[in-house]
């Protein structure tokens, strides 16, 4: 069977060339397994194309210099929107824009979403308890001005990889506020607490609150 030629995906819009070390530490924080390939980079059914200068045009003339980062799939389609969510998060992390099915975006702007702890086993209330009060509903929670659900993972996001030998269907605690540092602080509390993991919207891992907020200009 002939290799099904590579399609066209999601980009992510730089300003500046990135570095090839840190575009790769990047990728790996929503997937631990990628890894060079030539100028590229591999990752779960995709390839994120080396950064290649690109007209101002691809932006509407939002950035003057652009270097474009494709993402592209090698075979199926990329399940769970993982080309998508890469080049976004992508475009986030190096103060970029996303541009996916013509459309320009900047993640950094983007209102909707937030963080998560992705779980290898749905936690009882008590667990939740020390940080989380329970709401009428039995799968939500508030936190002051924090509001958590308590839902199935869709999928399973590379980045929770190695959650997987314990479980095969996670759970996530997705939070939501107005303050993205309150926000990333408690994920990394209960996924010490739970043994979980913190990503941020695009399921790529979070280390430090601020890894919530846009890189400073």
């Amino acid at each position: 069977m002939a290799k099904r030629r590579l399609r066209t995906g999601p980009t992510a819009v730089l300003p500046t060339k990135p570095d090839p070390a840190k575009l790769l530490r990047i990728v790996q924080l929503a997937d631990p397994g990628a890894r060079q390939d030539g100028d590229d980079i591999v990752a779960t059914d995709v390839r994120v194309c080396a950064p290649v200068e690109a007209a101002a045009e691809l932006t509407g003339g939002v950035l003057e210099k652009a270097w474009a980062v494709r993402v592209v799939a090698e075979g199926p389609l990329p399940i769970d929107f993982f080309d998508r969510y890469l080049a976004e998060g992508l475009a986030f992390r190096l103060k970029g824009l996303a541009v996916c099915r013509g459309e320009v975006s900047d993640p950094a702007d983007e209102a909707e979403g937030g963080p998560a702890v992705i779980l290898p086993v749905r936690p009882e209330t008590d667990e939740l308890a020390p940080f989380l009060e329970q709401d009428d509903e039995e799968f939500t929670f508030t936190a002051g001005e924090v509001k958590a659900g308590l839902v199935p993972q869709k999928g399973s996001p590379p980045a929770a990889a190695e959650l997987l030998p314990f479980a095969t269907e996670l759970t996530a605690i997705e939070l939501r506020g107005e303050e993205p540092e309150k926000l990333g602080a408690l994920a990394l509390q209960l996924s010490e607490a739970l043994n979980g993991l913190a990503v941020d919207r695009w399921r790529f891992r979070i280390d430090a609150a601020e890894d919530l907020v846009p890189p400073a200009e």
